[in-house]
């Protein structure tokens, strides 16, 4: 089997009104993930607000991560960085700090090849000695891994998984193809609305950011995919659809991120899990009438009475 498998969510990062890490949430949060059972922890993802994070914030939320979790689930921690000696840095940290693996983007702002980003992950593996994940996610980056490219990462051992969020899943099709006779080197989906068709092809696990709202309805999803009940798998799925909505109330106003990540923070805020929807500047927090929508999308789909 490989290393890390099921429903393991991107951890959102609560803030508080001025703008720091809220960890009394943060810390509800992790028992709110684990005790929807999901069956992993992705620290400093995308949904996590990582860049807006320095260095000390992403130790201490390592460390906070760390100690709550206490071995429970595996923890993954996000290493998002322009450059490689940054990378490597970040990964230092998170090792030594407890991380059971890194989760690794290609280089971004500078205009490097794909020749350039394997030597990226290769130099990143060379460094620790905690498993390395490949992350694409090119509408962030602006580099989409190629086929070839996560192909040669895991036959070399140099990545033992990747974590899509390309929304290329006939490419993504091809590297499960490429690498079936892996079997230590897994896939995961960071499709929140596809999820159960991706799971059904193949894919070893899901990292849903809407997962911080309903872990239980994405852990059952993974259980009926696992058990072969599609039908019922494909009902939840369309209900997490529904759910997923709440991530364009806002979009006349935000950007897709704040659009999404604070759509979650809104819902968990109104289900009691933080206390604020504070978004990392300059992104914009949800208002009180995108809530009030959220509110009615949470009612629709059976998070709230």
């Amino acid at each position: 089997m490989p290393l890390f498998t099921g429903v393991i969510p991107p951890v959102v990062t609560p803030l508080t009104t001025t703008f720091e890490v809220d960890y009394p949430s943060f810390a509800r949060v992790i028992d709110h993930l684990l005790d929807g059972g999901v069956h992993g922890l992705f620290v400093l993802g995308s949904t996590s607000e990582v860049v807006f994070h320095d260095e000390a914030t992403r130790r201490s939320i390592i460390e906070h991560a760390v100690e709550q979790v206490h071995g429970r689930v595996p923890i993954l921690v996000g290493v998002i960085d322009p450059t490689t000696e940054r990378v490597i840095a970040h990964a230092k940290v998170a090792q030594s700090a407890g991380a059971d693996a890194v989760v690794v983007t290609a280089p971004f702002y500078a205009r490097t090849n794909q020749a350039e980003t394997i030597d990226h992950f290769r130099y990143i593996r060379e460094a620790i000695d905690i498993p390395v994940i490949a992350y694409d996610i090119p509408v962030c980056v602006h580099t989409k891994l190629e086929r070839r490219t996560t192909v040669t990462l895991a036959r070399e051992g140099t990545i033992v998984g990747v974590k899509d969020s390309s929304g290329d899943d006939g490419n993504l099709r091809y590297v499960m193809a490429d690498t079936a006779d892996l079997p230590d080197f897994f896939v995961m989906t960071g499709s929140e609305i596809v999820a159960d068709s991706v799971v059904n092809m193949g894919a070893h696990g899901i990292v849903p950011g809407l997962g911080n709202v309903d872990p239980h309805g994405y852990v059952r999803l993974w259980d009926l995919c696992q058990a072969g009940d599609f039908a019922g798998a494909r009902q939840e799925q369309e209900r997490l659809c529904r759910l997923f909505e709440m991530v364009w109330v806002s979009l006349a106003r935000t950007s897709a991120g704040s659009a999404g990540v604070g759509a979650f923070k809104t819902a968990m805020r109104r289900l009691g899990v933080i206390d604020t929807n504070v978004m990392a500047r300059p992104q914009r927090s949800l208002n009180d009438e995108e809530a009030a929508v959220i509110d009615g999308i949470l009612r629709q789909t059976g998070l709230l009475d």
